[in-house]
């Protein structure tokens, strides 16, 4: 389903405010995390559904962090500004590398509605009947059905821990009527997580939801100030194309000036415009091959 377009929240200071009893409360038994985790699910639905949450943003901007998490995991650490650069700052025939690669896998797989086809486009080196039948590996409640799929793939592919992830989270988004994903596993499992199975790795993934759910409500709550402010400013732009500009910054984690519809030197007056009425940030703290977003 389509996230409703009402208030459920009725402003943007109240977002944030997710229950303190499903922060401070520590869940001792797969009951007591279960629900911890089905009311910050819930929580973060309603957040979801609120209208000022720019939802495509929202989703790059979590995708970045899972690719952080991964390229951890993967013993190759890489912080969030080397992985824009892997990705943004490409020239026609360069390859992103392996973090690259981690980070584009994820954003290929928010871009999109949730469907085998549009996982395997995220995932090439997999066939779309594996995909399908690791999507279908679960049965159950939500997170249960997440976590089943994450060990499904684990078993087969132990080495896969961005496909895993990647399918966990779509399980995930289609028994929660979701309509992409929303990477929320990986930022909260550790490693030896991933060695876990059966009851343990259940537990170990309501956990990881809560704390994820959490961080991803503040998240939104921060991106739907920004995005507000942005499209407050954006009639003082006088540029030729500045809407479309101003609809890939409302859209995608980070935006490179010579990607934006315009003459360069146009697109880059339009970022410090944009950064002097504090509507954007420069993200790399560079003087050249800039990057900017919300």
């Amino acid at each position: 389903m389509t996230f409703a377009r009402h208030d459920p929240i009725d402003n943007l200071d109240t977002i944030a405010k997710i229950p303190s009893w499903i922060t401070s409360t520590r869940g001792e038994t797969i009951e007591d995390v279960a629900f911890l985790s089905g009311a910050a699910l819930s929580y973060l639905h309603v957040v979801l559904g609120h209208h000022a949450v720019p939802q495509a943003l929202l989703r790059d901007r979590l995708a970045l962090r899972a690719a952080e998490t991964c390229v951890a995991l993967s013993g190759r650490p890489a912080r969030a500004p080397e992985l824009r650069d892997a990705v943004h700052l490409l020239r026609p025939g360069d390859l992103p590398g392996p973090a690259g690669e981690n980070y584009l896998t994820w954003r290929r797989a928010v871009e999109r509605s949730v469907s085998v086809k549009a996982l395997a486009r995220a995932l090439p080196t997999l066939e779309l009947s594996q995909i399908a039948r690791w999507l279908n590996a679960g049965h159950g409640t939500p997170v249960t059905r997440a976590a089943t799929v994450l060990e499904a793939v684990l078993m087969e592919a132990p080495r896969s821990d961005v496909p895993a992830f990647v399918l966990a989270d779509a399980a995930l988004a289609q028994a929660l009527g979701w309509d992409h994903v929303v990477p929320l596993l990986a930022a909260g499992l550790k490693r030896a997580d991933l060695r876990k199975r059966g009851e343990d790795l259940r537990s170990a993934c309501h956990r990881a939801l809560v704390s994820s759910s959490v961080e991803a409500v503040r998240l939104a709550a921060d991106l739907a100030r920004r995005a507000t402010h942005l499209k407050a400013v954006a009639p003082k732009l006088r540029a030729k194309g500045a809407g479309a500009a101003v609809e890939m910054f409302l859209t995608r984690d980070a935006v490179a000036p010579a990607a934006l519809p315009l003459p360069d030197r146009s697109a880059r007056r339009l970022c410090g415009r944009l950064v002097e009425l504090g509507a954007l940030r420069e993200l790399t703290g560079r003087d050249m091959f800039r990057l900017y977003g919300v």
